[in-house]
């Protein structure tokens, strides 16, 4: 039988259950929108509602909701809550996760994004030194990131210093950007992108958030996004939304997803003004009369005079029409005076002294529920909460209730008046209740991660707020002080600052306090530069004291560093220290910025003062060793990484420091046995790893060195610096293929800043294509490494060998060139152009080139008469009618002096002399293997025993791979 429809009686029903009125334009054109095919050109995906205050935006936007949930639509309801991008994300992804559509690839990237910004600030274990210790005062900030904006990241060129390749790479060049990587994980944030995420969190996490979002969007018919009370978020959100919502910056967003906003004004044309015809505005103006007078009579307000009285006194406001009609008031006799106050509006018809007190004492709280009702209620009220609840100026959000503004402000100017003595007395006590609550928290989550603490953030906040209704002159110190240390953990922390000032101005009517509210949410607009322009607009003002002043100087000196301001860092910094000399913050950022602009000195001086100040603290020993250890001074450097252990034997930045400093020395032992300890304080400290890796790798143990640095990458992501690293070594192990999977996953990347914004890693993928005997794709990834600012010699050196295998001689005789300008002894390059000039028939000049190879590669006195000259003279005799063997002999030459391992050298070999060379041409290039092989045996006093050692690791198994081998028979004597 066919599903019975309900009765018109039940839809009406229905209908006044729901308790709303009017609107109907505006809730038939949602209603139809939603009947359409999202696909379809008349189908609106983005609706602003805009109005005054109490014209029903809030209501509006609850009928909506529900009329999308009966059409099977997915929603999401977020009001003024959210103070950043990232925090709206977030709530989208909490509220969907309770209706069982977790983002789970967000929520993992959020987790990681929440424990590296942690990271970055336990770096800093330091104290402020103007912090006196007092329980009033906030935990002091940490400097987040310090080393590693300090120093940047973008060079792990790490390339094996090992055979032909040792003169190719710059010792300096390598060192610098080995050591800016390694510095900015030494402030344990552990990984390129890990930094990216940190200091970009919205371009990192909104592409994988688009992402869980489609998947949502295709398990459900329809997915909306509601943003109420978007004056105050539209500031931190414009941006953002218009970007999923019409750009492809971060991603799609899926046709499904709808979006509405609802605010008091229109939409800032600065952001949206090229995608406005897009945008459905649905104004909002106050109830005609025939409205109001229906949702009075829904009420059971029917008497005429109550009614008119009702109509006068709200002037039709919905919020006003809505609360004066909740006490169903029944005749002329109980409407009274209508003159009477705004306050007397919202209570006239509630006779309960007890209740009418809990109504006016709940505007006090920004938001309350039942804990905060409870510390505020009178007796005779206690259990009333559930009838505060009810009133129709408050607004129920998961648990959290809060007054409409419209009913809140005229209350509290009411209480403020009437008793001031009541009114401090009532904001000291909750001022007392939520320091409380904020006690409580302090006893379980450590100190470093107290701002990143929600529940702390809110209890701490709440209390800011009431101590300056308070008594604004005696706490508004303290409240700029905590905007100082709001501003050390993001835009979005600083923004509410801003915002509780400002409010706090607005409910005490206190000049001081509103102007700097004004001048806090005036500067904290801008979502990019929110941080900066709080702090300017804190300093450009006096009368704070100078505990703040100075926090706020050190904080803005190193946002100056970072962005590269060094000569404003140094004055803020400067200005710092003439109110504190030994402030170890400022001593520290300090000398982070002179060793940035060269001043090496004069960074180590001001870590010798920091130290003088505090000598105890280890990681300032740590930061100090790491300035020695780039300006060269080994000495001072492991002096201060020991005392760091000793201090603090936990402190597993010191000891990886230690460890690579020991590296350097060559004591690979000791450096293990510091990295195990530093492993085993953090088992997924990725340098770590990293730099074991290099340890174990100069001891010869190629397998368990390609494991850390695999680990590493794993701990890193699957796009990053360390990935580019196991590339590079397991290209040396002539691992082509699986060097090409590492170094291709890393170019994956889309940031502009990783691996594909940089020459390096094409360069290697370039050779393991090569080594594949993919040629051209090689071709254009050496192209591209070139390229940049930053092209290496090897990229120039590679691109000279394929180009001469492909026979654009003229083409790889100037690469070769390119990279001896830069490395004028490298035997790689020396040969390879050598090789050019005997195919170009230009002898002399190839001898010369290849002599010089010889020399420095095989330390043999006589290199032109013993080698050189024998070779080239072989190659002019042979190439004529041998060019394939010639070349193909010549082609893996260059490919196995780029490695330290030879894992195919048989197959290798004997794919060359496949190609039947001519019998004599075999012997003679024996006789010129056994020649070399023979003088690297015993070599003269000064040759470089690596080259030497590497050399002969490659000739000996070649021999005996090649020698034993019967040369072919089939074909007529040259």
């Amino acid at each position: 039988m066919a599903d019975q429809r309900p009765a018109r009686q039940e839809l009406i029903r229905r209908r006044r259950r729901s308790g709303f009125v009017g609107r109907r334009g505006e809730m038939n054109a949602f209603r139809e929108n939603l009947a359409r095919d999202p696909e379809s050109d008349d189908y609106q995906f983005l609706f602003h509602v805009r109005g005054n205050a109490g014209v029903g935006k809030t209501s509006l936007l609850r009928q909506w909701e529900a009329v999308a949930r009966d059409h099977g639509a997915t929603t999401v309801y977020l009001d003024d809550g959210v103070h950043s991008a990232v925090e709206a994300m977030e709530a989208v992804g909490e509220r969907l996760g309770r209706q069982g559509l977790e983002l789970r690839r967000f929520d993992r990237l959020l987790a990681t994004f929440r424990q590296r910004s942690h990271e970055a600030q336990s770096a800093r274990d330091t104290q402020a030194a103007a912090d006196d210790g007092s329980t009033a005062q906030p935990p002091t900030a940490s400097l987040p990131g310090a080393v590693a904006a300090q120093v940047g990241l973008a060079g792990l060129q790490m390339v094996p210093v090992v055979g032909a390749l040792a003169g190719a790479v710059d010792p300096q060049q390598v060192a610098q950007g080995a050591d800016r990587l390694r510095a900015a994980l030494g402030a344990r944030l552990r990984s390129h992108d890990d930094v990216q995420l940190v200091m970009d969190p919205v371009r990192g996490l909104t592409p994988v958030f688009l992402q869980d979002l489609a998947e949502v969007a295709r398990r459900r018919p329809l997915v909306v996004l509601f943003f109420d009370v978007y004056e105050r978020t539209g500031p931190v959100l414009d941006e953002w939304l218009r970007d999923i919502a019409f750009g492809e910056a971060h991603g799609v967003l899926p046709a499904n997803v709808q979006i509405v906003l609802s605010g008091q004004g229109r939409l800032d044309a600065r952001s949206w003004g090229d995608w406005l015809d897009l945008v459905t505005e649905v104004p909002l103006e106050v109830f005609t009369e025939q409205e109001a007078r229906a949702l009075l009579a829904l009420r059971g307000v029917t008497d005429e005079r109550v009614v008119e009285v009702v109509l006068s006194l709200s002037g039709r406001l919905p919020v006003l029409v809505h609360t004066l009609a909740q006490a169903r008031p029944d005749s002329a006799r109980t409407v009274g005076d209508p003159s009477g106050t705004a306050v007397e509006r919202f209570l006239k018809w509630e006779t309960d002294p007890a209740r009418r007190a809990a109504a006016l004492a709940l505007a006090l709280p920004l938001q309350f529920d039942e804990d905060v009702y409870r510390a505020l209620a009178p007796a005779g009220a206690a259990e009333q909460y559930a009838w505060v609840r009810r009133l129709a100026f408050v607004t129920d959000q998961a648990g959290r209730c809060r007054y409409h503004e419209v009913v809140r402000a005229p209350m509290l100017r009411l209480q403020r008046i009437q008793s001031p003595a009541r009114w401090h007395a009532a904001h000291d006590l909750l001022a007392e209740t939520f320091r409380g609550w904020r006690a409580e928290r302090e006893e379980v989550v450590p100190a470093p991660e107290l701002w990143g603490d929600a529940a702390w953030r809110e209890h701490r906040s709440n209390e800011t707020y009431h101590r300056l209704c308070a008594d604004p002159r005696r706490a508004l110190p303290e409240a700029l002080m905590e905007a100082v240390h709001a501003c050390e953990h993001g835009a979005g922390t600083a923004r509410r600052w801003a915002q509780l000032l400002a409010q706090a101005g607005t409910d005490t009517a206190d000049e001081s306090l509103t102007a700097w509210g004004q001048r806090l949410t005036a500067a904290a607009r801008d979502d990019a530069l929110t941080v900066m322009a709080v702090l300017d607009a804190l300093l450009a003002h006096s009368g704070w004291g100078t505990a703040g002043p100075l926090r706020a100087r050190v904080v803005r000196g190193r946002l100056h560093r970072r962005a590269e301001r060094y000569e404003a860092a140094l004055a803020d910094l400067t200005a710092a220290l003439l109110l504190e000399p030994q402030h170890g913050d400022a001593l520290v950022e300090r000398a982070f910025t002179h060793e940035a602009m060269g001043n090496v000195e004069d960074a180590l001086a001001d870590l010798d003062r920091a130290i003088r100040a505090q000598p105890d603290g280890a990681w300032t020993y740590v930061v100090r060793g790491r300035i020695h250890l780039r300006a060269g001074h080994r000495t001072q450097a492991l002096a201060d990484f020991d005392q760091a252990v000793d201090l603090d034997p936990e402190q597993e930045w010191a000891l990886a420091s230690r460890a690579e400093l020991y590296r350097f020395q060559e004591r690979y032992d000791e450096a293990l046995e510091n990295l195990d300890r530093a492993l085993a304080i953090d088992p997924y400290y990725t340098w770590a790893y990293a730099e074991r890796s290099r340890c174990l790798w100069r001891l010869e143990r190629w397998d368990e060195a390609v494991r850390d640095a695999a680990r590493a990458a794993d701990l890193d992501s699957e796009s990053s610096w360390y990935r580019v690293h196991l590339a590079d070594l397991l290209l040396a192990l002539g691992r082509h293929a699986e060097a090409f999977q590492q170094a291709d996953q890393s170019l994956a990347d889309p940031d502009e800043h990783g691996p594909r914004g940089r020459g390096w890693p094409y360069t290697l993928r370039a050779w393991a294509l090569h080594g594949l005997g993919r040629d051209a794709e090689a071709l254009s990834d050496l192209d591209r490494a070139v390229s940049f600012d930053d092209a290496q010699e090897l990229a120039f050196a590679m691109r000279g060998w394929l180009r001469w295998e492909a026979g654009r001689l003229a083409e790889a005789e100037q690469d070769f060139c390119q990279a001896l300008s830069g490395a004028p002894r490298w035997p790689w390059a020396l040969a390879g152009r050598g090789v050019v000039r005997v195919y170009t028939g230009r002898y002399d000049e190839a001898v010369d080139d290849i002599a010089r190879a010889f020399t420095v590669q095989f330390a043999i006195a006589d290199a032109e008469s013993e080698l050189a000259r024998p070779c080239v003279g072989l190659l002019r005799e042979h190439l004529p009618t041998n060019r394939g063997p010639v070349t193909a002999a010549i082609r893996l030459a260059a490919l196995l002096t780029h490695q330290i391992q030879w894992p195919h050298l048989a197959r290798q070999a004997g794919s060359v002399l496949a190609l039947r060379p001519s019998p004599r041409l075999v012997t003679g290039a024996l006789r010129l293997l056994r020649r070399a092989a023979t003088a690297l045996t015993d070599p003269p006093e000064g040759a470089d025993s690596q080259r030497t050692a590497y050399s002969l690791s490659l000739l000996s198994p070649l021999l005996r791979v090649v020698d034993p081998w019967p040369p072919p028979t089939d074909r007529e004597p040259d």
